[in-house]
C-alpha cells in the first residue's frame, strides 16, 4: 500500500486536480460547463472529484455505501456542504428512491474508478439511466481488468505484491495462495477476489452499455493514467492509435479509460 493510500487529503487533492485538470476538460468538449447543472457522482469517496464541480458552481451529490467516508467528505467539504453547494447520500444505489431520497435528476452522472466494482453491471446500467435528466450525460472512466495492474493489487501491505504486475490475471486459487505467501490479511484477498469477479474490459463494457441503450459520445485511452501524474509523477500519455483499435490486446497496456456516454 503506498503512503498516499493512507493521507486523505493527499488522496483527496490527487482526485480533485485529476478532475480538474482532465476529467473537466474532457466532458466539457461535449458539455456546456459554463451553465449551473446537477451533478451526482456515484461512489464518491471523500469527493475529491466533485470539489472541482463545485468551484463551477454546480450542484453535487454524492453517494457513497461506506458511512466513514462520508463523514470524511463533509469535513473535507465543509465549507461547500454547509452552502448547500453538494450533499451526500450513504445509501445502495439500488435502493434509492429519486423523488424521495434526491429529489431530482441529474445532468451528469459521474463514475471514477467505480465500474470495475460492481457486481451486475447489466442491472446497474439498466437503472443508472432513471437518474438523468432528458439530455444528460454519464461519464466513466475505469481500469480495464487486464492491465498490469487492473486488480488492484497496488492496496496490498506488501511492497513487493503490491508492485507486482499482472499476476491478478492468474486462475483464483493460484492467486489467493499467492497473495497468502505475501502474508496479506484475510480482508485484503477477499477485497481483491470480488475485484477479481467485477473487473470489466474495454469490450465488455462497450458491449453492456449498446445493450442497455446507451451511446458513446467520446472516448480516450491511456498509457499512463492522469492521476499517475500525481501518484507517481509519471507524465500523461494517449494509448498509441495502433493499440487502441486493437481488441483485447489494448486491455493489457491502457492503465485507464475515459467515456462520456448518452441515452440513444
Amino acid at each position: 500500500m503506498f503512503e498516499f493510500h493512507k493521507d486523505l487529503q493527499t488522496y483527496f487533492n490527487y482526485q480533485y486536480r485529476t478532475s480538474a485538470e482532465y476529467i473537466i476538460p474532457f466532458i466539457e468538449s461535449h458539455i456546456n460547463l459554463n451553465i449551473q447543472l446537477k451533478v451526482l457522482e456515484i461512489g464518491c469517496a471523500e469527493a475529491g472529484v466533485l470539489k472541482a464541480f463545485t468551484e463551477r458552481n454546480h450542484l453535487c451529490t454524492g453517494i457513497e455505501l461506506d458511512e466513514n467516508r462520508v463523514k470524511n467528505a463533509i469535513l473535507m467539504m465543509a465549507e461547500e456542504y454547509k452552502s448547500n453547494k453538494i450533499k451526500f447520500l450513504s445509501k445502495n444505489i439500488y435502493d434509492i428512491d429519486i423523488e424521495k431520497d434526491i429529489g431530482h435528476k441529474f445532468d451528469l452522472i459521474i463514475l471514477k474508478d467505480v465500474i470495475e466494482h460492481i457486481h451486475d453491471q447489466d442491472r446497474f446500467m439498466s437503472i443508472i439511466g432513471n437518474f438523468l435528466n432528458p439530455g444528460g450525460k454519464i461519464f466513466y472512466s475505469f481500469p480495464p481488468w487486464q492491465m498490469p495492474f487492473g486488480g488492484h493489487q497496488q492496496i496490498c501491505s506488501n511492497k513487493f505484491a503490491s508492485l507486482l504486475p499482472y499476476y491478478h490475471l492468474l486462475p483464483a486459487p493460484l492467486y489467493k495462495l499467492i497473495l497468502k505467501a505475501f502474508g496479506e490479511r484475510e480482508n485484503i484477498i477477499n477485497a481483491l477476489l470480488e475485484i477479481k469477479e467485477t473487473g470489466i474490459s474495454i469490450e465488455r463494457f462497450e458491449r453492456v452499455t449498446k445493450k442497455q441503450g446507451f451511446n458513446i459520445i467520446k472516448r480516450e485511452l491511456f498509457l499512463f493514467n492522469p492521476i499517475y501524474k500525481y501518484k507517481f509523477n509519471i507524465k500523461v500519455r494517449g494509448q498509441l492509435g495502433l493499440i487502441s483499435s486493437i481488441p483485447i490486446l489494448r486491455n493489457f497496456f491502457t492503465t485507464c479509460v475515459y467515456y462520456l456516454i448518452e441515452q440513444k
